[in-house]
């Protein structure tokens, strides 16, 4: 084999890898292919199952995108949201925000600008499920300090090697386990900074 088609295969390889990683509806079915039993949606093999409608109007504080891990094959994207006054960028612009790891961190300089209690009870790290591959590309449009409504469900997801990823169902909750893992239905962005 001649060194130049080596060179041809590996970047082929190479390609077509990258390509798979990056895709924005990577690891997402289409709705056809999600099963219902008795409120328990099976796609991928695994199986989901709703614990309570979430609906609201969000402002996207930050967004991370995952290609890597059993998580990023259900949930892709993870959007820092804020709500109330998190979601006013006269305030939450005076805040360092940043996610890694599935973790959404902020810091502020001096003072906060509005009690913490209010920060940590108006924002969440939220990792979301897209229930369509056209609902996973909406989502890979959407950009930090975008102001959008969500539409969907807080979920439980399981294998059937016991592994187990569930939502927190509170607001007000803070640390490990509180992140909400949201099936998302319906997005849309409502304004743009």
């Amino acid at each position: 084999m001649s060194r130049f088609f080596k060179y041809i295969v590996i970047f082929a390889l190479g390609f077509a890898l990258w390509n798979y990683w990056l895709k924005p509806d990577k690891g997402i079915s289409d709705a056809a292919d999600y099963q219902s039993i008795e409120g328990v949606q099976q796609f991928n093999g695994y199986s989901m199952t709703n614990l309570q409608p979430y609906t609201g109007e969000f402002r996207v504080l930050s967004r991370e995108n995952y290609n890597f891990g059993r998580e990023a094959e259900i949930s892709p994207v993870d959007f820092a949201l804020g709500w109330d006054k998190m979601a006013d960028p006269a305030v939450y612009k005076q805040l360092s925000i940043r996610q890694s790891n599935r973790w959404y961190h902020w810091r502020y300089e001096n003072a906060p600008p509005i009690p913490v209690r209010e920060i940590e009870t108006q924002s969440a790290n939220t990792h979301l499920i897209p229930a369509t591959k056209a609902i996973a590309k909406q989502l890979a449009q959407i950009d930090q300090d975008d102001l959008i409504y969500l539409k969907g469900q807080l979920v439980e997801v399981k294998s059937s090697d016991g592994w187990t990823w569930r939502s927190s169902i509170s607001r007000e909750d803070t640390g490990g386990g509180a992140c909400e893992l949201m099936l998302v239905e319906e997005v849309r962005v409502i304004s743009n900074l």
